[in-house]
C-alpha cells in the first residue's frame, strides 16, 4: 500500500489555550513496497505522523491516503477496522502490551479481534513464530515467564498476524543490547523483502537508516526537513547539525579519513569490508601501507 500526506496539519487540544502544533502542512508520498526511515529529535512530530497511518487520530488540516482509505478532520473510512488490520505498528517496547495467559492466545488476539478463521489464525500463528525465531515449544507458556527478547518477538508475531500490508516500526530496538538490536533489524528487513511490505521505521539511529531504507526523512518542529536517499541526506553534515542530528559513524570515519589523507571517497552505503577495501587501494596508491 502507498501511502501519500496533502498538507496535513494536526493540531493537539485544539481550540483551546493549550493548542499545539505538533505537524504543519506536512507532504510526502511514500510508494508501496518502500522502505523509508523517519528521523527526528524529541517533539518533531514523529509519533503524530505514526498515529495518523491507522487513524488513531485525523488531521486537523489536509489528507492522509492509504491505499484506497483517505482520512480527512471531517471523515473517515466507513471501514476503518480493515484498514488497522492492514498497518501494523510495533511500538516502543511491544512487549508492555502483552497481557494473555499463553503466547499462542496473544499472538491469535489481533485475528481474532479482525474476524480471522480460527483455522487460518492456527495456520498464521505456525508460519509466524517461524518467522521471528520463536520456538514452538514456547506457544503454550505465560508470554511472562520468557525473556524480554523473547517477550518482544511474541508481541511482534502478535502484529504480524494480521498480515499488514503496511508495517510502522517505532523504535523497535530499543532497549536491546548491540547483537539483539542488529538481529531485529535483520528480521524486520528480511519479512520487509519477502512480503513486499510497505515499512516506515521511526528512529535515532542513523546506522540502521543507512543500511536499511530506501527513502529518509528528517522531521524538524512538525515540518518536513529534509527527505531523500539516505546516501544524499545523511551526508550532509551541517544541515543535519542544526537540528541536533550527525551524520551515521561510517560518513564521520569517511570524513576524518578525507582530512587526514586528502583523499575523499564517496559514501555510496558500502558495507565495512567494501570501505577498507578501497582505503587500502587508495592506501597503497599512495606507497603509505606497510
Amino acid at each position: 500500500m502507498d501511502i501519500t500526506f496533502n498538507n496535513v496539519s494536526y493540531i493537539y487540544q485544539e481550540k483551546t489555550p493549550f493548542a499545539h502544533k505538533a505537524v504543519d502542512d506536512l507532504s510526502f508520498h511514500i510508494p508501496s513496497g518502500a522502505f523509508t526511515a523517519v528521523i527526528g529529535h524529541t517533539g518533531s512530530g514523529k509519533s503524530t505522523l505514526i498515529q495518523h497511518l491507522n487513524g488513531l487520530i485525523r488531521p486537523s488540516e489536509g489528507e492522509v491516503i492509504i491505499g484506497d482509505y483517505r482520512l480527512t478532520h471531517d471523515k473517515k473510512p466507513s471501514n476503518m477496522k480493515t484498514l488497522r488490520s492492514r498497518v501494523g505498528v510495533v511500538f516502543q517496547y511491544p512487549e508492555h502490551q502483552l497481557f494473555e495467559e499463553t503466547v499462542r492466545k496473544d499472538i491469535a488476539f489481533g485475528p481474532e479481534n479482525f474476524g480471522v478463521p480460527q483455522k487460518e489464525i492456527e495456520n498464521r500463528i505456525e508460519a509466524i513464530t517461524s518467522e521471528v525465531g520463536l520456538p514452538d515449544e514456547l506457544l503454550d507458556r505465560s508470554p511472562f515467564d520468557l525473556s524480554g527478547g523473547q517477550m518482544r518477538r511474541v508481541a511482534i508475531a502478535g502484529v504480524l498476524a494480521t498480515k499488514p500490508d503496511v508495517l510502522i516500526l517505532d523504535e523497535p530496538t530499543a532497549g536491546l543490547d548491540p547483537r539483539g538490536q542488529r538481529d531485529m533489524m535483520d528480521m524486520f528487513y528480511d519479512l520487509h523483502q519477502r512480503q513486499n511490505l510497505t515499512t516506515i521505521l521511526v528512529t535515532h539511529s542513523m546506522e540502521d537508516a543507512v543500511k536499511y531504507a530506501d527513502n529518509v526523512m528528517i522531521l524538524n518542529n512538525g515540518t518536513k526537513y529534509m527527505e531523500g536517499k539516505p546516501e544524499d541526506v545523511l551526508t550532509k553534515k551541517e544541515a543535519l547539525h542544526n537540528v541536533q542530528l550527525d551524520v551515521p559513524e561510517m560518513v564521520q570515519f569517511i570524513n576524518a579519513f578525507a582530512d587526514k589523507f586528502d583523499h575523499g571517497i564517496p559514501f555510496r552505503r558500502q558495507s565495512a569490508a567494501e570501505l577498507a577495501g578501497e582505503i587500502r587501494e587508495i592506501l597503497e596508491g599512495a606507497g603509505l601501507h606497510e
